[in-house]
């Protein structure tokens, strides 16, 4: 008998598309198409336990900015915060929390309250915001991670932190993909904001991410054209950031 296969096209939902993707990430420990051999596999392992570990214990309200298929808004409503998880695509997850409520929007358009959160959590996002040609973006805006932060600093309490990750390296930008930051717009980044704390990390020769200096993560030279992160690298800036009292 002849058999018959129809192929059917499967819409998976974000976080399932994010949990798969990570699974054929660690499936491909072999390859590293990025420069000098070295790609980003496992950059969502450092930043998400990083962020992880600097969450403080609630009462109080938070923002995660660019929620996307992290579990970061679920970790900080079970820590006792009241959660509002910002993205621009709708997410799907598999749970719910009566702490936390997801919101599709645009944070250059979106109306948040001033002096607000307590705790806002930014993790591997402000880099993305204002570049055409990705999430849906159509309207370009060169200064809309400036402009990002600003908000968002005016919607924190004083006194509140803001979690911050990003790629960090030679002032470069990967459009629509990415905005590495170095010596130039990093500060421009931050302004506004105390640095409390401030951690690095950058591939070495064996693919493996591991700690180092400011100053060897901003020298880095990145590279990040492609849409396969696993032919891209760049170093990662990790900081604990807080909005003067």
């Amino acid at each position: 008998m002849r058999r018959i296969i129809i192929e059917v096209p499967v819409y998976l939902p974000v976080w399932l598309y994010q949990n798969l993707r990570a699974v054929r990430q660690r499936l491909s420990l072999s390859r590293a198409d990025g420069r000098n051999g070295v790609n980003l596999l496992g950059d969502r392992d450092i930043e998400w336990s990083w962020v992880a570990s600097k969450i403080p214990v609630g009462p109080g309200v938070a923002l995660d900015f660019g929620s996307g298929g992290s579990h970061l808004a679920l970790l900080a409503a079970q820590r006792g915060f009241t959660v509002t998880a910002l993205d621009l695509e709708a997410i799907q997850c598999p749970y719910i929390h009566p702490s936390l409520h997801f919101v599709k929007g645009d944070i250059l358009k979106l109306g948040l309250p001033a002096a607000h959160f307590n705790l806002v959590i930014n993790c591997s996002t402000v880099e993305h915001v204002g570049l055409a040609g990705r999430y849906g973006v159509v309207e370009g805006r060169p200064d809309g991670d400036l402009e990002a932060m600003a908000r968002l600093r005016e919607s924190m309490k004083f006194g509140a932190i803001m979690l911050l990750t990003i790629p960090v390296g030679h002032d470069a930008v990967f459009a629509p993909l990415c905005r590495v930051y170095g010596k130039e717009r990093l500060p421009r980044l931050l302004k506004g904001f105390l640095v409390e704390k401030e951690e690095f990390w950058v591939k070495d020769e064996k693919n493996r991410w591991v700690p180092c200096d400011r100053e060897v993560a901003l020298n880095f030279q990145a590279s990040a054209n492609s849409w396969d992160p696993l032919r891209n690298v760049y170093a990662l800036g990790c900081y604990v950031l807080r909005k003067p009292s």
